[in-house]
């Protein structure tokens, strides 16, 4: 499928960075922008465009994919001085890959739609390398005719793109992904600390849960590195902890109670006091193994 459309990203942290240089090996033209400059050296030594603010983003492209870290920060490269709308023109699209709350993104879009910017929620699953081999899982939500015209660009980004409806739908359903990730992290780092405690092989362990049912890509992957203790971040405990809250909030604005990610949030929140916040997520193993010492 043809990608006619202009393509800017606005926030080059590991994913958008990872996003950018998949979409350059595309043969897509990108215009980047990310407050700290350094972080566009991998892009532009691809034959990225660096620009200097969102606003020159926008004038240049007819698709901006905003990846920061929260609503905030949305706001702020969209709205502030020499933000996206300053740069706004007829076929403009934000299309937002940040995780954020439902509630958020649907107060975000009514603002672009009041300078009659359509915006699109995007967030993702797969993280930085499965972003870099367009491996990515995408779910979108918002204007439909909107997300059509983008669909070439999301197939180049992800190969699983799934339409959930209206603004806000595609953030709801990645906080209960992140949801699950959370849970199985927990989980290995118990169960590893459970047998290594019992004098069992936590690898035999792993051989074991990896022969049943209850197998899951992370246990086949990243619980070996959680064994031998390497946590090169693909995604930051700090940063789960920040969805966790996210979490936490949307449950209460809609009303219901989740147990389980409340008791989550007060383990992530003494981890990351504990000094841990910039190890990988799966890195909570190493709270576990603090708190039984």
């Amino acid at each position: 499928m043809a990608v006619e459309l202009r393509v800017g990203i606005i926030g080059l942290g590991m994913l958008g960075n990872a996003v950018a240089l998949h979409l350059l090996d595309s043969g897509i033209k990108v215009n980047v922008f990310n407050r700290s400059g350094e972080k566009t050296d991998n892009a532009k030594k691809k034959g990225a465009n660096v620009l200097a603010s969102p606003k020159e983003v926008a004038q240049r492209s007819e698709l901006v994919i905003t990846v920061v870290s929260d609503a905030k920060a949305v706001e702020e490269v969209s709205f502030n001085q020499r933000g996206i709308i300053e740069g706004k023109h007829e076929n403009l699209i934000v299309a937002d890959m940040s995780t954020i709350s439902p509630t958020e993104s649907k107060n975000i879009a009514q603002k672009f739609l009041k300078e009659s910017i359509q915006k699109l929620d995007i967030p993702v699953m797969g993280g930085p390398g499965a972003a870099v081999a367009g491996g990515l899982v995408m779910m979108g939500s918002g204007d439909r005719s909107s997300f059509e015209k983008c669909t070439p660009v999301f197939k180049k980004i992800a190969n699983k793109v799934f339409y959930l409806g209206g603004s806000g739908v595609a953030h709801s359903v990645k906080l209960a992904m992140n949801l699950q990730i959370t849970m199985l992290a927990l989980s290995l780092s118990e169960g590893i600390t459970l047998v290594k405690s019992s004098n069992v092989d936590p690898r035999l362990f792993l051989e074991i849960l990896n022969s049943t049912y209850f197998k899951t890509g992370m246990s086949k992957k990243k619980a070996f590195k959680m064994i031998d203790g390497k946590f090169e971040p693909t995604f930051t405990l700090a940063n789960l902890k920040k969805d966790i809250s996210t979490m936490t909030r949307t449950a209460k604005e809609l009303g219901i109670t989740l147990p389980m990610i409340e008791k989550a949030e007060e383990v992530y929140e003494d981890a990351i006091c504990k000094g841990l916040s910039d190890l990988d997520y799966t890195g909570i193993i190493e709270y576990v193994k603090k708190i039984n010492a």
